[in-house]
């Protein structure tokens, strides 16, 4: 695998910068459409670590689009049929971000993260050794880490600031947020997205054991899916031959890089720590594979 050169923050003077997010610069290109850029960055535990993972954006983008163009058929997204070239002319500026950036609508974005959980691990599996339940729902009594859930559950959090943490709420949360049809047809629609995505990454040897959903709407109130998608940032990707109830499974997304940090005196607030160079560099290696299993495309 070549090593791409690492961006951890991208330059582009011909466009306004609307926002650096965790991962992602976005850029006004006019009132109707923005670029958004996937960096090296990367966050954990909500904190931007100083370090990047080089070429993590690359993969960020061609699996995003991977499954914008599979899911299509459940849902709009923004994505459009805007060459980079059109909105970035000058080649230099251009090959900086060639490969990571996309035009997009420019959309509502909606307050909540739409979260699905298909197995008990994480977070969940923390509160369900506590009270029985995820995120208030009750699960039946008896479950094992990593036991894959009777149905797949959504679990919708608040969307938190750079370096603030993300808060977990219940559905009848989302409806004050989101109004009562909204809400469930974000439910709706992220259990959909899941399930599809899930059954193909299964067949080609991933377990996807939950995931997180961004959407907005446009003037009209129409759904679309939005900033990134199934990837192993916003989502756990397993090797489904090494998987086994009852232990936390080996995994293809930055798991690794939290399981690094727990071992380190941080109080997971910023800054973050820096990452060793074999660390990142072994990081980068699972998202490539987790991208070769899903995609079959070699890059």
């Amino acid at each position: 695998m070549t090593v791409p050169e690492a961006l951890y923050q991208s330059v582009l003077p011909s466009l306004k910068l609307r926002a650096r997010g965790k991962v992602r610069d976005i850029y006004d290109i006019d009132d109707k459409y923005m670029l958004i850029v996937a960096t090296d960055r990367l966050s954990a535990f909500d904190v931007i670590l100083p370090d990047p993972i080089p070429g993590k954006g690359l993969v960020l983008t061609r699996i995003s689009n991977f499954w914008f163009g599979k899911l299509h058929n459940i849902m709009p997204n923004h994505l459009v049929n805007i060459a980079l070239s059109q909105v970035l002319p000058d080649a230099k500026e251009r090959s900086q971000v060639e490969g990571r950036a996309i035009v997009v609508k420019i959309l509502k974005p909606l307050p909540v993260e739409a979260i699905v959980r298909g197995y008990l691990i994480g977070s969940g599996w923390k509160d369900y050794q506590k009270t029985g339940d995820v995120c208030g729902i009750k699960l039946p009594v008896g479950l094992q880490q990593a036991q894959q859930l009777p149905e797949a559950i959504y679990t919708p959090s608040t969307k938190a600031a750079v370096d603030q943490h993300d808060e977990n709420i219940s559905f009848e949360q989302s409806v004050s947020l989101l109004g009562q049809d909204l809400a469930e047809q974000v439910r709706d629609a992220s259990l959909m997205l899941y399930k599809e995505a899930a059954a193909f990454a299964k067949e080609r040897g991933i377990i996807i054991a939950d995931t997180k959903f961004e959407f907005g709407v446009d003037t009209d109130g129409l759904l679309y899916l939005i900033d990134e998608a199934l990837t192993p940032d916003s989502s756990r990707f397993w090797p489904a031959d090494d998987y086994q109830v009852g232990i936390s499974p080996p995994s293809f997304d930055k798991q690794y890089i939290r399981d690094y940090l727990e071992t380190l005196d941080w109080n997971k607030t910023a800054p973050g720590p820096s990452l060793p160079s074999e660390v990142a560099a072994f990081c980068a290696q699972k998202y490539h594979e987790a991208e070769m299993r899903l995609t079959q495309n070699k890059v």
